[in-house]
């Protein structure tokens, strides 16, 4: 009888010596998976959550590790690069960044390139010819043609006040490639038509909150605004609390870009007009996806472009 416990006790501490082993050798291949890092510009803004979602869905389908971090506010390029900074400590094995700054960040993607860590842009370019001047290279860009997002809302203005009216504009953090390239489009379209004026063009940051303040200082200057074009979504959503706030609801047409959740309702109730979607979810999956071929030594082209398109009511 004391020696059939003694085998059951040796059986038993074999069994648990073995689990513990297994349980070692899983924690070892989970901890040895390839890593993708995305640090994105903020995630208090409903496009970069959409991103995330796209982002985390195909780490998820691929079966690699995903680290996801973003600074609190969008002008945050110091925090941004921070990160970089201590993702190549980490020494994960690829980066994906919605670069804050253009140029700011050129020193976190040479410092990626020297820790040999693929670096994939995303959304919003990077200054390539300071970049190459700087030594520095990146795998590929994942984005929508900003440009082209300017044109598509600046013709659909024109168009909707049949080529006659005053327009103003709320414009990105200024010198950021994504809000320079859409004002662009938007100023190549807008002056085709000599009978649409431009009355007020200013920064709003992106922000919701300086949305609101600045479109409300303009409607006092301007009071007969017929339209706005806001370079992103939440400056355009502050600036229709401007316009209720002034009892102009209905009165101005108001464009933005994005097509964010928010903005989508406020485009099925009738109190925004359209906005330019691009599709984050899509290229959250898609810089994921690119990062992990890369990652396993395939080839992928230097561009991968993200579907642009106007969405409005009629649309929806």
């Amino acid at each position: 009888m004391i020696g059939f416990k003694r085998i059951t006790l040796f059986v038993l501490i074999l069994f648990l010596i073995m689990l513990n082993v297994n349980c070692q050798r899983r924690r070892s291949v989970t901890e040895d998976r390839e890593t993708v890092a995305f640090v994105m510009k903020t995630l208090n803004n409903p496009f970069f959550i959409d991103m995330q979602r796209g982002a985390e869905k195909a780490a998820d389908s691929l079966r690699v590790k995903l680290i996801v971090q973003a600074a609190e506010r969008e002008v945050d390029v110091e925090k941004q690069l921070q990160i970089i900074e201590n993702l190549i400590q980490r020494r994960v094995s690829a980066i994906c960044v919605t670069p804050s700054g253009s140029r700011e960040l050129i020193a976190g993607v040479v410092k990626a390139n020297l820790a040999k860590i693929p670096v994939l842009i995303v959304d919003t370019r990077i200054d390539v010819e300071t970049l190459t001047e700087s030594g520095g290279h990146f795998a590929t860009f994942i984005g929508s043609d900003n440009v082209d997002g300017g044109r598509i809302a600046a013709k659909y203005i024109v168009e909707r006040l049949n080529g006659n009216g005053n327009v103003a504009v709320l414009e990105g953090i200024p010198g950021h490639e994504t809000g320079d390239a859409r004002l662009k489009g938007f100023w190549e379209a807008i002056n085709e038509n000599p009978r649409i004026r431009v009355v007020a063009s200013q920064t709003a940051n992106w922000e919701r909150d300086q949305g609101y303040n600045v479109f409300q200082n303009m409607l006092q200057a301007n009071p007969q605004i017929d339209a706005l074009f806001a370079c992103n979504d939440m400056m355009a959503l502050g600036a229709m609390e401007a316009i209720a706030a002034a009892g102009k609801t209905g009165d101005i047409l108001v464009v933005g870009f994005d097509a964010v959740s928010d903005a989508r309702k406020a485009i099925e109730r009738g109190q925004m007009a359209a906005s330019v979607a691009q599709h984050p979810y899509e290229m959250g999956f898609v810089a994921v996806k690119k990062a992990v071929e890369i990652i396993r030594e395939k080839k992928v082209p230097k561009e991968i472009p993200i579907t642009i398109e106007l969405i409005t009511r009629e649309k929806m």
